[in-house]
C-alpha cells in the first residue's frame, strides 16, 4: 500500500469535512472494494476516512409502506433480517446470495451502491424496487443514482446515508453468478409495483438497466411466458472471458423468466 492518513470520524458531519479536506480522500464503509485495490497498488488516496463509527447509519426500519436501511447496514444483516424477510423477500434473498459469507459480514449496502461495480447484485434491487438513496445533502430516485460503470450521481463529500424501498406488491431476484467471485454475470429483479412492474438487469452491461419491453409485456400479463420470447439486444452489453455479450443478452431472458416464476 502507498502511505495514507486514516480518519476515523464520530459523525456524518465529521466525515464531510474530513473528505472535503483533501481532493484525493476516499471514504471507507466495509472495504470490500477499496482494500483489495489499495494492496495492489492500484489507487493512491490521500487519506481514508473510515465510516465504521458512524453507528446511526446502521439499521433497519420497516413503516408505512417502506423499508429503510441504513448505509452502513451490512449485507448479512439485510439478508438475516425478519422484517425485511417480511416486507420485500426478495430483497432478503438478494442480500443472501451477495459474495461470500467473508463479503456479507463486512460489506455494506451503501459502500456497494456508492461503488456501483456493475456486476454487483444490489443496483438491481434499487431500481428494480424504485428506491430512494438519501444522502447528507438530498433524496435521489434510484433511477437517476447509477449513471455509469463505477459512476453515480453522487457530487464530491456526499455520503450515503441510508436507502429507502417501497414495499411491491410482489418481486423476485434470479441471477447467474461467476462461480468464483459470486458476482452477478447477469442478475435480473422483477418487482410488480403500485406505478407498474420493474424489470432491472445488472451485470449484463457497464450499469445497471431497466428492459421497458419486458416491462410492458408484464404489465399486460404477468407471468413468466409474457416475457419469454423478448430478446435482450447484445449491442453495448459486456463481453470478457466469462461470457460474450450474445451470451449475457440470451441470458437476461432467462433470469427474467426465472424471476417472474418465482415472484409467483
Amino acid at each position: 500500500m502507498y502511505d495514507f492518513q486514516y480518519q476515523r470520524p464520530s459523525s456524518v458531519a465529521d466525515a464531510v469535512k474530513a473528505v472535503k479536506a483533501s481532493d484525493e480522500a476516499k471514504l471507507v464503509a466495509g472495504g470490500m472494494t477499496l482494500i483489495p485495490t489499495l494492496k495492489q497498488r492500484l489507487a493512491k488516496p490521500s487519506a481514508l476516512v473510515d465510516l465504521g463509527a458512524l453507528k446511526d447509519l446502521v439499521g433497519i426500519k420497516v413503516a408505512g409502506g417502506t423499508v429503510t436501511i441504513g448505509a452502513m447496514t451490512t449485507h448479512f444483516a439485510v439478508s438475516t433480517s425478519a422484517d425485511v424477510k417480511k416486507a420485500i423477500p426478495a430483497l432478503a434473498h438478494l442480500a443472501a446470495h451477495i459474495g461470500d459469507p467473508a463479503v456479507r459480514n463486512r460489506g455494506t449496502i451503501g459502500g456497494s451502491i456508492s461503488n456501483n461495480d456493475p456486476a454487483a447484485d444490489y443496483p438491481a434491487g434499487l431500481v428494480g424496487l424504485g428506491a430512494t438513496v438519501q444522502t447528507n445533502e438530498r433524496q435521489i430516485p434510484a433511477d437517476e443514482f447509477f449513471k455509469g460503470m463505477f459512476e453515480t450521481a453522487l457530487k464530491p463529500g456526499e455520503i450515503v446515508t441510508a436507502v429507502s424501498f417501497p414495499v411491491p406488491e410482489k418481486a423476485a431476484y434470479m441471477k447467474f453468478p461467476n462461480p468464483a467471485s459470486r458476482y452477478a454475470m447477469v442478475g435480473v429483479f422483477v418487482a410488480k409495483t403500485k406505478s407498474g412492474p420493474r424489470v432491472a438487469v445488472t451485470g449484463a452491461g457497464p450499469c445497471v438497466f431497466r428492459q421497458k419491453d419486458m416491462e410492458a409485456a408484464l404489465a399486460k400479463t404477468w407471468s413468466a411466458d409474457a416475457v419469454a420470447g423478448i430478446k435482450q439486444k447484445a449491442d453495448g452489453l459486456n463481453s470478457d472471458i466469462h461470457a460474450s455479450s450474445e451470451y449475457r443478452a440470451h441470458l437476461v431472458t432467462v433470469m427474467a423468466k426465472r424471476a417472474v416464476a418465482a415472484a409467483g
